[in-house]
Order: structure tokens, then sequence, then C-alpha cells
């Protein structure tokens, strides 16, 4: 598993409180909902490194 890196995000109340919503909907955590939309994001924009778009392709 990747390692994690600790990081601090100021982000608008309002957003917050959409992101942990979402999260709680498809039971994740806040943390891995806001990984799992920067991942995604990185993907859709063809910005992954290659290591993780060749994981992405095997599943």
């Amino acid at each position: 598993m990747a390692q994690k890196k600790p990081f601090a995000l100021r982000i608008d109340e309002r957003l917050m409180k959409a992101v942990e919503k979402w999260a709680s909907d498809e039971f994740r955590s806040t943390n891995g909902q806001l990984e799992w939309l920067i991942h995604d994001a990185l993907k859709k924009a063809g910005r992954l490194p290659k290591k993780d778009q060749q994981d992405d392709s095997e599943s």
C-alpha cells in the first residue's frame, strides 16, 4: 500500500459538508472520499503517474 502523506486542507464549509454527505452516502470516510475524488480527476485528466494508470487498467 502506498504511504500516506498528511496534508492540511482549507475548504469552504459548504463544500466540506457536501463532501461529508457524499462520503456518508457511499460508505466512505471523508478522507477516503477526497482521495477518490482527486484520483478520479487525475485519471480523467490523464495526469496520473504511469504506474497508477497501469494499476487501474488491471482492476
